[in-house]
Parts: structure tokens; C-alpha cells; sequence
């Protein structure tokens, strides 16, 4: 195979990486560049970028956009390097794209639409003895086939239908038609409009153009400078496609129009494309089309310019690998943009995430806080409380000595057996208010932070988030109950290992658990003597009373395991509710999105790209070499003109046979040389030489 010259990159290449490149083949080479380009392809396809972020539309196209190139193009073509050469025709509304399908040909192979849009599939007409590159999957894979052997049937020509005996073709859907009158090694797509009013043909007609080797752009004098068609065109140049562009139905005294189409082209980067002029009329003012064609002389040009790049296996394969190189660094700046937007979602993920966890972290704080300063132990709790002990008796009893304490804790605790429920329950109610409150508070400051985030304002649509989930109050008052029961199991252990089970019991354990529950909300049970802050003397009794029954240092080691759980459970619940906001980013996979990785893969893809193009390089001789096969219509009828203001003639540029069964020289050109020649599709290119 061969191709231009490799890229200034590389020469700079160390000798090391130049030596190994050496060693590669011009196939080894291929099959290295298709190696790297699956495993960009398999990046391409993890990558997600659902969140709104600055550019991600954008960006979203050109991922699309990429992964199309691979799967519709550079895969299937580096996987059948020796495919026909596949011409997209496509352009504007009404250009006449299918007429003059159908002139180049001979035949009405695919059939001219008169309302708009043409709902019809897009047609691929191609030589019968290369229909098999066209069957499989090999070439536009993610279209199913339908075919026509020959010319189509009236029902092919009006609705679009496969066979006589195949279900109409939808829009997705690629029709096959094989045509003799094609040279063997070219194959011609007719696509959709691609200002068309139906998005989904306007879809289709991009994707085929990017799957396209050489796009051949119809438009018409009246079309020409539309907006839409240049987006295209100038998305072409900047990949470096082959391009070539046909200016149809030109009325006699217009012909200035070609000169202001030029003039665009130069503009828009294709100032080195092909420009065809097809004209509306006759020179005697006569219409041009016949039985639906085009006369001979009026495709001429185009004929024998589309014959000698699909003709000539080496003008193809230029073609070729001229497309391919552009598609491949678009590819890899496609994928290196497409790393720093991957970067961009990564960080949003994780800014999303930190306002979640600092929101739940604050809510914690404040639940411990509430906990630990003797809040609680007001109101309802420290009425319970004192009616459990009995405050008079108890207060006296804390200045005598320790055997006295001994005894009034013994005789308060064993008189009001029935009290500590009562004090539980209300520990419960003023827990669970606490716990709420800060749920509410962390779901209410969450959600705002989110709102006023684009990446998270996405994600609130339809979500109740901005409240705490409405099953809240049962799951906290269940995680309450569950604490209190971890309390009275560290009393319970405490009385076995203390060896003081007997005298535990006969106080009570949940009155000792009760007490121990009050200790943990004043502070970190710390208090000692008659200092009694803002429990009033409330977290004291209960100390006096535990340290009575375990000791000092028993009780603060329970206090702080009781203080432990509680916050383990608290923690709990407030990680069930933040979960409801981080479950929309799980379930999007932007943690896990990691620009790094498609960069190196990018960076692997264009590695290998230099290799392939050195070893194509290295084996390309120059040299053309003739074609079999036969003509597109017209192709034979055309001599190209050798003054300044015309086409350059082209000496030797091909030795097929033209229209009338003579040959390039008996038609009065040069006969053919052994020296090496100037692809023939590189030379003719513009009528504007002069």
C-alpha cells in the first residue's frame, strides 16, 4: 500500500524509536495502529459525560463524532484495506444529488425524491463483483443491508424497498444496488440532505459522510453559500478529508457563481478540493436531462476524474490513506479534548461529592454537640430524671460517706424500679429530635448547594431531595432503640466482668443503663464533685450513682463506648440520607471517568500512526499502475484542456478504455510512460491554475 510521507514528527523521534519502527512491515505496522486504535475505541466507549459541565455539549457531540469515525470508518477500513473506494455523495436539499447518481451510472439506480424530505435509505451502488465488501459488517456496520440486483424495481425506485420480496427499507437501513456500469473498486452512496427538516436524516448524512473516503459535495447555485453544508465542509478540511465539490444546475450566464464558490472553498481550507460545474441547460438553452440523466458530456469531467481515483489502485489507495491519516489525528485531538473534558466531569463528581460528605459531617457535629454539652438533659428528660431518683434524698446522701451513697443509691434505684422506662422513653423523644433536625438541616443546605451547581441542578430533576426521605423518623427512632439496647449490653458486660452481676442486677441494669445514658450527654462524663454546668447537677447524680456500682474509671470507659455508638449510629442514619444524593453520581460512573487513561491511549494511537506511516512510506515506489475494469458514464467524452485558465492535462495519468472503447492515447493523448507519474488525482484538482 502506499501514502504520503510521514509527519514532521517524525523526524524527531529518538534513534531508538526510529530503529524499532524500523522493524516493522508496512503490514505489521497496520496491524499495530488497528491494535491501539480497539483500545481507544474501548476508552471511547466507558466514557461517560452526563453531567452539565462548561463545554459538555461539545463535547458530547465529538465523542459521538469520534466513535462514529472508528466504527463507521477507520476500524472497518484498516480491516479491509483493499475495500473499494466509497464516495459519499452528499449535499443540500434538491441539489440533485441522485440525478446525477444515476447520470454518472447510466441507470436509474437510485431513485430522485420530489417531496422533502426523502424518507428513503440511503443507496450504495457498487460493482456486482464487489458486493461482498458491502454484505458484511466490514463497511458501515451499525446499518442493516438490503440489496438490489441490477436495476431496482419500480417499488426500489418509489418507496425504497430491498427486493420484491423484502420489507421496505427504513431510514437506518443501507440499500444495496450492483451495477455494472460502475468500475470495479469504486462504489458511489447516495445519503440523505444534510439540511434536511428530519434530525434523524440530517444524522445519518453526517454519519455517512464520515465514513465516506472521499466526499463528493453537490450544491447549487442557489444553495451553495447555505451555512449548514460549510459546518460540514469546514469540519472536512480541518481533518484533512479528501473532498470534492460539484456546483449543479448552473443556468448559461451564471458560471460567475463557480468563481464565488472558490472563493468559499479557499476560505473554508479546501482550496486544493475539486470543483465541478454541471450546468442547468444546454448551450442552446435546451433542457440537459433525458430519460432522467444528464447528457454524456455534462458528467464528463466528473466521470473521468471519479474513474481515474477508483480505477487506478494506486490513486486509490492514495485516497485512501490520505482520508484514513486525517481521521486518525482527528481522532487523537477528538480524544485528548475529550481526556480534558473526562477531567472536568471527574472534578464535578467529586465537588458534588465533598458538598454531600461536608454537609453529613456538619450534621454529625452538630448531633454530637447537642449530645455532649448537657442539652438534652433539660425538659422532659430532667423531669423524668429527678422523678426517678428522688433529687432531695439523693443530694444528701452525696455528703456523707461513701457507705452512706452506697445505700441511697441502693435504696433509689430498687424504689423506683418502674421510672427508668420513663426516663428511656424520654431520652428517645429528645434524641430523635436532635438527629432530625440536623438530617433536615444537612438535606435542606445539600440540595441548595446542588441547585446552584449546573452538574448537580441536572441531577435534582424529579427527585425529592430537598427534604429528608419521608421513612426518616421511624429509621431514627429505630437507630435509637438500638443504641439504648448497646447501652444496657455495656452495663450488663461491666456488671459480668467486674464480678459485681449480683449487685448490677439487684440495682437494676436498665436503671444503671439509664444513668450511664446521661453521663454520655454531659459531655465526655467527666464531671466530677458538685460540678454540675448546664445539667444542674443532673449528669453528677448519675455519675455519683455508676461509680457507686463500677468505679471511676469503669465509668468513664463506658461513658466513651456509649458515646462511640451512639455516634456510629447517628453516623448511620445522616450516611443513609447523603447516599440519596451520592446514588445519582453512582449511578452515573463520573468517579470513575479518568482523563489520564484516554490520553494515554490517544497517545498510543498516534505512536503507532507514525510507525504505519513510515513503513508506507519506505515501501512506496511512486509509480501508478493501470486499472481493469470499466468507465462511469461520460468518462471517455471528456478532454481535459491545457490552457492556464483550464484543467492541466494529465500525460499518462490512465490507460483505461473511455466510452467509445478508445483508449486515453487513441483519443489523442500522450501514450503512456514508464516513468514515474504524478498521481493522477493529486494533479487535477482546479480550474483556477491561472
Amino acid at each position: 500500500m502506499t501514502a504520503t510521507g510521514p509527519p514532521d514528527e517524525h523526524d524527531e523521534r529518538t534513534d531508538g524509536a526510529v530503529s524499532a519502527s524500523a522493524a516493522l512491515t508496512p503490514d505489521a505496522g497496520a496491524a499495530a495502529l488497528l491494535d491501539a486504535l480497539d483500545a481507544l475505541r474501548a476508552r471511547l466507549g466507558a466514557l461517560r459525560l452526563p453531567l452539565e459541565t462548561p463545554g459538555v455539549h461539545h463535547a458530547r457531540t465529538d465523542l459521538a463524532r469520534a466513535t462514529d469515525q472508528l466504527d463507521d470508518y477507520l476500524l472497518p477500513r484498516l480491516r479491509a484495506e483493499r475495500a473499494p473506494l466509497l464516495v459519499v455523495v452528499g449535499g443540500s436539499t434538491g441539489a440533485g444529488k441522485s440525478t446525477l447518481v444515476n447520470s454518472l451510472l447510466g441507470e436509474q439506480a437510485t431513485a430522485p425524491g420530489v417531496l422533502r424530505p426523502t424518507t428513503r435509505a440511503p443507496v450504495l451502488v457498487h460493482h456486482p463483483l464487489d458486493a461482498r465488501w458491502f454484505t458484511g459488517d466490514r463497511v458501515l456496520p451499525g446499518l442493516a443491508r438490503t440489496s438490489v440486483h441490477g436495476t431496482p424495481p419500480d417499488g426500489a425506485r418509489d418507496g425504497g424497498r430491498g427486493d420484491d420480496r423484502g420489507p421496505a427499507a427504513g431510514p437506518r437501513a443501507l440499500r444495496l444496488v450492483a451495477s455494472s456500469n460502475l468500475p470495479q473498486g469504486l462504489a458511489l452512496l447516495d445519503a440523505p440532505d444534510v439540511d434536511s427538516v428530519e434530525e434523524a436524516n440530517r444524522d445519518l448524512a453526517t454519519q455517512l459522510l464520515g465514513a465516506a473516503d472521499l466526499w463528493l459535495f453537490v450544491t447549487t447555485a442557489a444553495r451553495y453559500a447555505d451555512a449548514v453544508p460549510w459546518e460540514l465542509l469546514t469540519t472536512a478540511a480541518a481533518r484533512r478529508a479528501q473532498v470534492a465539490l460539484v456546483l449543479d444546475r448552473v443556468d448559461p450566464g451564471t458560471e460567475e457563481v463557480a468563481t464565488d464558490l472558490r472563493r468559499l472553498m479557499t476560505e473554508h481550507g479546501l482550496a486544493e478540493a475539486a470543483l465541478f460545474v454541471v450546468p442547468e441547460a444546454g448551450p442552446g438553452g435546451e433542457t440537459v436531462l433525458s430519460d432522467g440523466l444528464l447528457p454524456e458530456q455534462a458528467v464528463g469531467e466528473l466521470a473521468t476524474w471519479l474513474t481515474g481515483l477508483g480505477g487506478d489502485p494506486d490513486s486509490r489507495a492514495r485516497v485512501i490513506a490520505a482520508t484514513r491519516d486525517g481521521v486518525v489525528d482527528d481522532l487523537v485531538r477528538r480524544a485528548n479534548e475529550l481526556a480534558g473534558t473526562a477531567d472536568v466531569q471527574h472534578a464535578a463528581d467529586a465537588r458534588l461529592r465533598d458538598v454531600v460528605e461536608r454537609h453529613h459531617a456538619d450534621a454529625l457535629r452538630q448531633v454530637e454537640a447537642a449530645t455532649s454539652d448537657g442539652a438534652l438533659l433539660r425538659g422532659e428528660v430532667l423531669a423524668r430524671w429527678q422523678d426517678f431518683i428522688g433529687t432531695g434524698e439523693f443530694f444528701r446522701s452525696l455528703e456523707a460517706r461513701a457507705g452512706k451513697v452506697r445505700d441511697a443509691v441502693v435504696r433509689v434505684v430498687r424504689g423506683r424500679p418502674k421510672e427508668a422506662p420513663q426516663v428511656e422513653r424520654a431520652i428517645a423523644h429528645g434524641l430523635e429530635s436532635v438527629v432530625l433536625d440536623a438530617a433536615e438541616q444537612a438535606a435542606e443546605r445539600t440540595y441548595a448547594a446542588w441547585r446552584d451547581d449546573a452538574a448537580g441542578a441536572g441531577l435534582l430533576d424529579g427527585l425529592e431531595l430537598s427534604r429528608t426521605a419521608p421513612g426518616l423518623r421511624p429509621e431514627v427512632a429505630g437507630a435509637i432503640r438500638a443504641w439504648q439496647g448497646d447501652v444496657l449490653e455495656l452495663v450488663r458486660e461491666q456488671g459480668e466482668s467486674r464480678r459485681g452481676t449480683a449487685r448490677a442486677l439487684s440495682l437494676g441494669v436498665n436503671a444503671l443503663g439509664v444513668s450511664l445514658m446521661v453521663v454520655v450527654f454531659a459531655s465526655t462524663a467527666g464531671l466530677t464533685g458538685l460540678e454540675v454546668g448546664i445539667a444542674g447537677g443532673t449528669a453528677v447524680v448519675a455519675q455519683k450513682l455508676l461509680e457507686a456500682v463500677f468505679g471511676d474509671d469503669a465509668v468513664r470507659r463506658l461513658a466513651a463506648q456509649a458515646k462511640e455508638r451512639l455516634t456510629a449510629r447517628v453516623d448511620a442514619v445522616l450516611r443513609g440520607q447523603s447516599a440519596r444524593y451520592t446514588a445519582q453520581l453512582d449511578a452515573l460512573g463520573t468517579d470513575d471517568v479518568r482523563g489520564d487513561r484516554l490520553r494515554d491511549a490517544a497517545r498510543d494511537v498516534a505512536a503507532a500512526a507514525r510507525d504505519e506511516r513510515a513503513t508506507r512510506s519506505r515501501a512506496d515506489d511512486g509509480l501508478t499502475r493501470p486499472w481493469s475494469g470499466g468507465m462511469l458514464r461520460g468518462a471517455g467524452t471528456f478532454r481535459p484542456p491545457t490552457s492556464p485558465e483550464g484543467i492541466p492535462g494529465v500525460p499518462g495519468s490512465f490507460a483505461g478504455r473511455g466510452s467509445a472503447g478508445q483508449t486515453t492515447a487513441d483519443a489523442g493523448g500522450p501514450e503512456a510512460s514508464d516513468e514515474p507519474k504524478v498521481p493522477f488525482w493529486r494533479r487535477w484538482r482546479r480550474k483556477d491554475q491561472g
